[in-house]
Order: C-alpha cells, then structure tokens, then sequence
C-alpha cells in the first residue's frame, strides 16, 4: 500500500508528523506500508512557486491514499490568487477526482462543555455531512474581474451543476445513509437557484432506487438554523459544494472546533485523500478553541492536576485549557449517569421536538422517494 504524505503549511505538519508514527506502527506490525513525502500549499510554493508542484501530483496519482495537513498562513496571503496555498488543495481534489468529501460532527462526552452549545442540547450528536466537492461556483466558468459600463469594478463566479455530478453524489449520500439511521437530508436553495432546483430534482429520481432510505430537503439558511436549534434531527447531509463547506465547518463548531475533525474526500473507486481540517491562522486566532494559545488542550497532557484520569488530554496545558477539561470530563460523566435532560425541567426527545416544529422538512418531505 503506498500513501503519499503531504504534510502541508503550519500545524499540519505536526499533525500529519503524529499520523506518520501510526503509519509507522503498522508498517512494524507487518501491514505493507510504503509513504513518500511531498509539498503542497505554502510548502509547494517555496519548493517549485506553485502550491501544487507537478511533482506532487505525480506521487499522489500513483499512491492508494493520501494524508493531507492543513494549508495556508500569513506569509502567504499578499500571493496573486492562482498561487495562494489553498489553490493547491483545490487542485489536488479536482486532480484526482474526488467529487465525495466526508465531514463527520461527532461528540464525545468528555468534550461536551467545549461546545459552544448547552450539552443536552450536542450530548450524543452524530452527523455525517456529504459533500460534493468537484463542481459548484469553486469551479464553475465563467468567472474574473471586469469593469462595467458605469466604469465600476465588477467580480464574477458561475454556480454550475450537471446532472451526472449530482446524481453520483446523491447515490453516495444515499449508500451512506443505508450504512446509519437511513434518514437523508437534501440541502439545497431551490426557492432562489435554477442549479438548486435541478439538484432537487435529480435528488428526488435518485431516491427511487433506495426505499429504504427517508429522504427530506431542506433549504440552506433553514439548515444553518436547525444546526444550531437541534443539530441532532439529523442524520446524514448531502448537499453541494459551496454550501457544504460552510454547513461542515459550522457543524464542527458543535463537537468543540474545526480542528477536532477529520475529513475524508474519496473518487469513484473509493482512493481517498485524508485531510487534517483547520482554517488559516489568520481567519481562526482568537476564535477557534484550538487556534494560537489554546493549540495544546487537545493536544498535550495537563500536569496541573495530580492524575491525568481527572483530565481529558495528555501533556501539560494552561490553566484555563485545564478548567475546561475538568469541565469536559465532568459533564460527561453527569450526563452518562442522567442521560439526556433538559434544564428547564421539560424532556422533549430531539425528533419529537422536530416535528413538533416541522424543522427537517421546510417545504416538503419525501418518503420512499415519493
């Protein structure tokens, strides 16, 4: 098995260092393991001035799996758009045809008080997002600056979608949703967008080949909110690629911090690329838990409590990361012993509260693609 290793800009390549050790491990334990190391983002630019080196590329093509670190950094932004760092990750993914990217928001109970949200409210979510990741406005043409006739600057995108690129992610959605609770939600724009409309519809065709699988829509504003109101009325999300990549960031928010999660993004044949999920320095700092200062709470063990069983992570870390981990612990252990409770003393179960409110389907539901 050969995986190529792109350690990438900044913090990921001290996350991707810890993943090479585990491959490694296995390599040790007899699992025929091959890795070769290349640069992407900045490090792609340093090395040969484009943030996706052709030589890359080639190790990417011919290995089974890649392990992909976070891109970008300060030093980079005054570059010309076709050079900045993420360009090479969006071209990796075009590359090799990984049209399927997976984002899971999971939580787990020692990690409950890092949520911005009130813990009866995230304990036990467990949403897999589906995104597409080959088409939408990231690719569509045309697009560029212009002057109009008024004289004033004008920037340009084209959403665009075929009907082959949403069937194909409408079949993974729905073969994921089979593998969970076969509840599907569709998040689309289709009051607005004709590229939404036909995505609903294509969606809906798809959904006669999967019976078994409940399938409801959703516009996009509409799931940003229930996000947030009762994130757990969902089970799996598919949805393009523009909306995906906000609503997956946004639910991550949710389990704690965008750098909790994983993400894999996979072709037709299921080759993936593995990527470590966290935004540029100068987008997060100060506003994700694990931007700047507070890196080391999930990443090193505390040493300021006498046993490291009274605290959630390994290494030593601030005073204030140690609070939240005690905090984390705690109401992990509260919640394990009451289950799910709400404060004001009313226990509503989260499907119960969102038919109540008819939240999963704001416009219409369809069951058994009908």
């Amino acid at each position: 098995m050969k995986i190529a290793v792109l350690p990438g800009d900044g913090i990921g390549t001290e996350i991707v260092a810890e993943a090479a050790k585990v491959l490694e491990c296995l390599r040790r334990d007899g699992l025929p393991i091959e890795t070769e190391t290349a640069p992407i983002g900045g490090a792609g630019y340093d090395a040969a001035g484009q943030p996706l080196p052709e030589s890359t590329l080639v190790i990417a093509q011919r290995a089974d799996a890649v392990v992909l670190g976070a891109v970008g950094g300060p030093k980079y932004e005054s570059l010309p758009r076709h050079l900045r760092p993420e360009q090479g990750l969006l071209s990796i993914r075009k590359a090799l045809g990984l049209f399927a990217n997976l984002r899971p928001a999971l939580l787990y109970p020692e990690l409950a008080a890092s949520s911005s949200l009130k813990p009866e409210v995230v304990s036990g979510l467990d949403i897999m997002i589906v995104r597409e990741l080959t088409g939408d406005i990231y690719f569509g043409t045309p697009r560029g600056r212009r002057v109009n006739p008024a004289g004033d600057a004008e920037g340009f995108d084209t959403m665009l979608y075929s009907e082959p690129e949403i069937r194909r992610i409408a079949h993974f959605g729905f073969e994921v949703a089979r593998k969970r609770r076969r509840r599907l939600c569709s998040v689309d724009k289709a009051n607005v967008l004709d590229t939404s409309i036909l995505w609903r519809e294509v969606v809906g065709s798809v959904a006669r080949d999967y019976a078994d699988v409940e399938l409801s829509h959703m516009y996009v504003d509409n799931a940003a909110m229930q996000l947030v109101r009762n994130p757990k009325q969902f089970d799996v999300i598919v949805t393009g690629n523009m909306f995906g990549d906000i609503l997956s960031d946004e639910a991550s928010m949710l389990a704690g911090s965008i750098g909790m999660l994983p993400s894999a993004s996979l072709d037709a044949n299921n080759k993936g690329l593995y990527e470590h999920c966290r935004p540029r320095q100068s987008e997060s700092a100060g506003d994700d838990p694990v931007a700047g200062d507070d890196v080391p709470i999930y990443l090193r063990p505390c040493r300021r409590l006498r046993s490291n069983r009274d605290c959630g992570a390994q290494g030593s870390c601030t005073r204030q990361a140690h609070r939240r981990h005690r905090s984390a612990r705690r109401a992990g252990q509260r919640h394990a012993r009451d289950g799910q409770r709400s404060r004001g003393g009313a226990v509503i179960a989260a499907d119960d509260q969102s038919r109540a409110h008819g939240t999963i389907e704001d416009e219409s539901h369809m069951r058994n693609g009908k």
